[in-house]
């Protein structure tokens, strides 16, 4: 997933069932936000040029009544307070790992704030790794999926926030510009001096990880005890990373089969997700948080239903009435590119509309869930309706006794 700021591209929206038949758009003059007066002043790497004035497109939901904006009204899983990714393309992390705190809670009773940035370094040593496999051959971002966690924590387990912030001395947000610019033109320099010797480039590699997080501890103390990272997760934590399964609905492979979600973060190619009709999608997402279980959500945000200030996502009239969303809106978007897989999200709860319409609550790691300022109740958040779930929300990690009954699908085919 990519970074996510405060701005949005693009049209699409709300359903007529929620809001009216006939929705307006308005075009809204952009403000400096949570990035720019927060994040970006925190990093001191904010550009010293006055972006020219600009405006982007959005619908109007002024005077609307039946929004569900209110966290009081959402039935909660357990879950910490939503933390900011700062200036890095990490959502995939911070939303993956916030999902892994609430399973432990589920799973054991323990409360436990989990390292985002662990993660994020080791998934830049495995993309070093498969460079040189590669030779190249692949595409270099700051952007992953959700399930990247899984096959992260398998080979390196994980360890509690407090034992790595990926902060080093004098940085209170995560900021990976120069990071990422020092480790791309390094993997470039590899590729055209044709230097593909594993081991010397990821020790290349982690000298610049150390240099912008810090080294990551080789064992942690908790409550008493030394851990390996891998003991900690199974010990202590108690994950079991094949515990965890990712669907998605896509009309490119058949359904009830598994295949490859094909963007360019899923960079190493997984093929493992399960692909299912889009109605059993959005039920099994629905089932889920009912039972307790969250969800690690990922797809589009950059939606013209997508409101920043009220921290709302619908789907407009003017981009499609909601009778009409079905497979082939949601195919079409995702085959010319309108939409893309741009955002991760952690699902933490539900409710239920004035009119029936199903209501998702995400925790949100990004900095538009962000501009209504600290002190309002929904800062960190986002309600989603379900029409922009079925329409622009493209895949799910969630455990797999959640969809138990659809895995059998798979079994029997």
């Amino acid at each position: 997933m990519k970074p996510f700021k405060y701005y949005f591209f693009g049209i699409v929206g709300i359903s007529v069932s929620s809001l009216n038949a006939q929705d307006k758009g308005r075009f809204q003059l952009v403000k400096p936000g949570y990035y720019q007066n927060v994040i970006m002043r925190a990093v001191e790497e904010e550009s010293t040029e006055k972006p020219e004035p600009s405006y982007r497109f959005k619908i109007d939901l002024s005077g609307r009544q039946n929004l569900v904006t209110d966290l009081k009204a959402y039935t909660q899983v357990w879950h910490l307070k939503p933390i900011s990714q700062g200036n890095t393309g990490t959502c995939w992390c911070f939303a993956t790992t916030s999902f892994y705190e609430s399973e432990i809670k589920r799973l054991t009773g323990q409360e436990i704030d989990l390292s985002e940035a662990w993660s994020v370094y080791w998934e830049y040593v495995e993309r070093a790794r498969y460079f040189v496999e590669k030779r190249g051959q692949m595409f270099l971002g700051e952007g992953s999926e959700t399930n990247a966690l899984a096959r992260l924590y398998r080979k390196y387990g994980v360890v509690p926030a407090e034992a790595y912030t990926g902060l080093v001395p004098g940085r209170k947000i995560h900021s990976h510009a120069k990071l990422f610019a020092e480790f791309e033109s390094f993997l470039k320099h590899v590729k055209e001096a044709g230097l593909w010797d594993t081991a010397v480039v990821v020790h290349t590699v982690r000298q610049i990880l150390d240099h912008h997080m810090g080294r990551p501890p080789i064992q942690v103390n908790w409550k008493g005890k030394t851990y390996s990272p891998l003991q900690f997760m199974k010990e202590v934590a108690r994950i079991n990373p094949d515990d965890y399964v990712d669907i998605m609905s896509l009309m490119s492979i058949p359904y009830y089969t598994r295949g490859e979600y094909k963007v360019p973060d899923n960079w190493w190619h997984d093929a493992s997700y399960y692909n299912v009709p889009l109605d059993v999608f959005l039920e099994s997402l629905k089932n889920a948080i009912r039972k307790g279980y969250s969800i690690a959500l990922g797809g589009d945000v950059s939606e013209a239903g997508l409101d920043t200030d009220l921290q709302v996502a619908v789907v407009p009239s003017f981009d499609i009435p909601a009778t009409h969303i079905d497979e082939n809106a949601r195919y079409f978007r995702f085959a010319n590119g309108s939409t893309t897989d741009d955002h991760a999200m952690h699902v933490v709860g539900y409710s239920t509309g004035p009119d029936g319409a199903f209501w998702f609550l995400l925790k949100d790691s990004g900095s538009g869930s962000r501009n209504c300022g600290e002190q309002c109740p929904q800062f960190g958040y986002y309600f989603m309706h379900e029409d922009y779930v079925k329409l622009k929300m493209m895949t799910a990690t969630l455990h797999k006794d959640a969809v138990k009954d659809v895995l059998s699908r798979f079994q029997k085919l």
